[in-house]
């Protein structure tokens, strides 16, 4: 259960450590709130307390509008971009940009290009291509190191859509062919 007098005692101070952890229903109002928005408080006798913001909703209570409870810390809509570049980074591990366009995966996350794009610049510091291609090259260094497959092989299970794309990407970045790494050495 929630303790009515540490939730009123985090609620009256704006407590950001409870932040998240329970709701505010306001009887007078019917609105249910964070511990730390910024509205005038209300009285005491008019709140009472959910661990959830669906159980303050379920009670009948809605969303303020300033504080946004229904996007509490660490839910998707708190997160914002974040969270759009986070599941953008962890499909391109996955190998989701390897045959297709930008295009078509931001399509997939819901966005734009160009926004994925700028997203991209600024969060990450780099184009989904960019990252796109580190992964792959990446990739394809691990197999060439662990593995006796045929250059060819590694090309194609990095995600590289050709061998003269896998020796161009690899001539690029190390200033040589992929195969001379694994029979010359790594310097």
């Amino acid at each position: 259960m929630i303790d009515f007098d540490i939730c009123n005692r985090a609620r009256l101070c704006r407590d950001p450590d409870y932040d998240g952890l329970f709701f505010t229903g306001v009887k007078s109002t019917g609105i249910y709130c964070r511990p730390v928005c910024s509205v005038k408080k209300p009285l005491t006798k008019n709140v009472e307390f959910y661990r959830t913001a669906a159980a303050a909703e379920a009670a009948g209570y809605r969303p303020c509008l300033r504080c946004r409870p229904e996007a509490a810390p660490f839910s998707p809509a708190w997160n914002g971009t974040k969270t759009t570049v986070t599941r953008a980074l962890s499909l391109i591990q996955k190998g989701a940009l390897d045959h297709v366009t930008v295009s078509a995966f931001a399509e997939r996350l819901g966005v734009g290009p160009r926004h994925l794009t700028r997203l991209f610049a600024q969060h990450v510091g780099a184009a989904p291509t960019q990252v796109a291609r580190t992964v792959r090259i990446q990739r394809a260094k691990r197999l060439i190191d662990g593995s006796d497959l045929a250059m060819a092989d590694v090309a194609n299970q990095s995600g590289f859509s050709s061998v003269r794309r896998f020796n161009a990407v690899f001539h690029d970045l190390y200033g040589r062919s992929p195969s001379s790494l694994r029979a010359g050495g790594h310097s």
